[in-house]
């Protein structure tokens, strides 16, 4: 394979008005798809809560070695997410926005690089379709505004991939095959050193599992190709070296300051997270193909098909190329190490979305115009498929589900979304006049999922009374002058609500103890003053606005307290 950086040979240059619209569009939908609304969901989950409280005591103690939750170090991930959530803190202020900017700026940075990638192996048009296409995907939308390490990970990793493409000589030619490696190849200095820094970087990012990844995905691509020698160049000194200064001083300076850090990250949270089903996280084996669905829709229908056509041409043909080898390795690789993990969440397998979007985008440009009818039909149906359904079940159900299950409601609106760009995409195949007239109807479908997504806060208001809940929750407590430290919850109250309260109070929340001779204000969603009353205790519901509704804050005293509030005993 010559060493040539050129790409594939495109057709004549667009005008300036095309491209304009194309940069346009493109940076229109990358700001939308990754930057728009950050702040318009409270936290969500354990997660969420729990990460941005390590990150804001960073910034507060400077402590920026240890992570802490509530006082006491946390070894559950690796600093990376709270070094740059903690930079935003001190840089845009103590926000939900702030707490999921780091993961918006790794989505970004993973599609550009990988668009670079793709502009290099398959030309200028996958690699625009790529930068439309990828950040319109559920998954890379969901979790670039998350405040979590699964997209920090993920985008480290997916840069450190696009450096070890480059170093393993992937390159073009017409039909977007790489040539035979040369004999005497000028080693790419750049490449390497920067696949060690950005592979550090994914390790510092959630662990060890980033070199597994990359290993095995280059270790299969490596047999599959016969081409050793390009992939033992991954191991040269100059990235071992980059690697290690990247990843090994946090690890080492943290394992010295605290002894059981060895223990706790890689053992537990590990191995042991891997192999055991100790932290409960269990699902079937196959649990990863449905979520890797899920997660590329709307453009699920078409890769599917994408895929099955892709599947039928390589055994027709007895060969795939060692550019699809290298994508589909990466893609499997990742599916099938979390699938034999005894622990799996949705978030684990984020990895794998860049390369399928890659895949996805060289099948739109490539194969889907071979067989444009056929590929708009199965788009076009499924499309249609998902409107009918939407409709169906919002005629039958819409009044009672807007008024008693918001949740629900929002849903069907957004499973509505996820079907016209479908439906335009199959029109524009299914008429297929011209490769121009194909493309508009693709620019029509992401532009209406743009238009979904920017207006999204507006259209998901039902939602407020459930993504702010416990911020709301919060701000009543304080218009109520309820003291944070004599705050704690009781019966039926999640582990979500319980990091999310203790973040937005700025304090542990803890159980609330029924032995206590204290005053507390108990706060919990089954339980109020009458029932503690039979129980005997002086009790006085804290009077919430609507913003808390569902929610119940009882004050507490002991019967045998003399100072108890006045008229606790005759109040509701």
């Amino acid at each position: 394979m010559s060493e040539s950086l050129t790409s594939i040979p495109e057709k004549p240059s667009q005008g300036t008005a095309a491209r304009i619209g194309w940069a346009i569009l493109i940076v229109a939908t990358l700001y939308v798809s990754y930057f728009s609304h950050l702040g318009a969901i409270g936290f969500v989950g354990p997660d969420e809560p729990r990460y941005a409280w390590i990150a804001r005591d960073m910034a507060e103690t400077g402590d920026w070695v240890t992570p802490r939750l509530y006082g006491k170090p946390w070894f559950e991930k690796p600093p990376l997410y709270y070094w740059a959530a903690a930079l935003c803190f001190k840089v845009f202020g103590v926000t939900e926005t702030a707490a999921r900017l780091p993961s918006s700026i790794s989505a970004l940075l993973a599609t550009l690089a990988l668009a670079w990638l793709a502009w290099r192996l398959y030309g200028g048009e996958t690699a625009r379709w790529l930068l439309l296409l990828l950040p319109t995907t559920v998954g890379m939308i969901g979790f670039s505004h998350a405040a979590a390490t699964d997209m920090p990970f993920t985008g480290m990793l997916t840069i450190a991939m696009v450096c070890a493409a480059i170093v393993l000589r992937l390159a073009p030619d017409e039909e977007g095959r790489a040539s035979p490696a040369p004999t005497n190849p000028a080693i790419p200095w750049i490449a390497l050193i920067l696949f060690g820094i950005f592979l550090g970087l994914a390790v510092l990012a959630k662990g060890p599992a980033a070199v597994i990844l990359s290993g095995g995905a280059i270790f299969f691509w490596a047999i599959f190709t016969k081409r050793w020698r390009d992939a033992f160049r991954l191991l040269h000194p100059a990235t071992i070296a980059a690697f290690c200064l990247t990843a090994l001083p946090w690890y080492i300076v943290c394992a010295r300051r605290n002894p059981d850090f060895f223990r706790i990250f890689i053992i537990e949270h590990n191995f042991k997270r891997f192999l055991t089903p100790e932290f409960q996280h269990i699902q079937p084996f196959w649990y990863y193909g449905p979520v890797v669905l899920l997660a590329l829709l709307p453009w699920t229908p078409a890769f599917v098909w994408l895929a099955v056509a892709g599947g039928i041409r390589v055994a027709r043909d007895k060969s795939l190329s060692p550019n699809a080898t290298f994508l589909v390795f990466w893609m499997a690789f990742s599916l099938v190490f979390f699938s034999v993990s005894q622990s799996k969440l949705p978030g684990y397998i984020l990895p794998a979305i860049p390369a399928a979007g890659l895949l996805l985008a060289w099948g739109f440009v490539k194969l889907a115009p071979k067989r444009a009818r056929l590929f708009g039909a199965v788009t076009l149906l499924l499309g249609l498929a998902m409107f009918v359904a939407a409709e169906i079940v919002g005629a039958a159900r819409i009044h009672a589900v807007r008024d008693s299950a918001p949740l629900l409601y929002s849903l069907l609106r957004c499973l509505l979304s996820l079907a016209i760009p479908n439906i335009l995409l199959g029109l524009g195949f299914v008429v297929s006049k011209n490769r121009r007239f194909e493309n508009s109807c693709g620019v029509l479908a992401v532009v209406s999922l743009t238009c979904f997504l920017f207006f999204a806060d507006k259209i998901l208001q039902d939602l407020r009374p459930i993504y702010w809940r416990q911020k709301d929750l919060t701000l009543q407590l304080v218009a109520h002058g309820v003291p944070t430290e004599r705050t704690f919850v009781y019966l039926a109250v999640d582990r979500s609500t319980r990091y999310a309260l203790s973040f937005y109070l700025h304090r542990e929340i803890t159980d609330w103890d029924r032995t206590s001779q204290e005053e507390a204000f108990v706060i919990s969603g089954s339980i109020d003053c009458k029932r503690l009353r039979k129980e005997g205790y002086d009790c006085q519901e804290v009077p919430l606005g609507n913003a808390a509704e569902g929610w119940s804050v009882s004050h507490v005293m002991p019967k045998t307290s003399v100072c108890g509030p006045a008229g606790s005993g005759e109040s509701k």
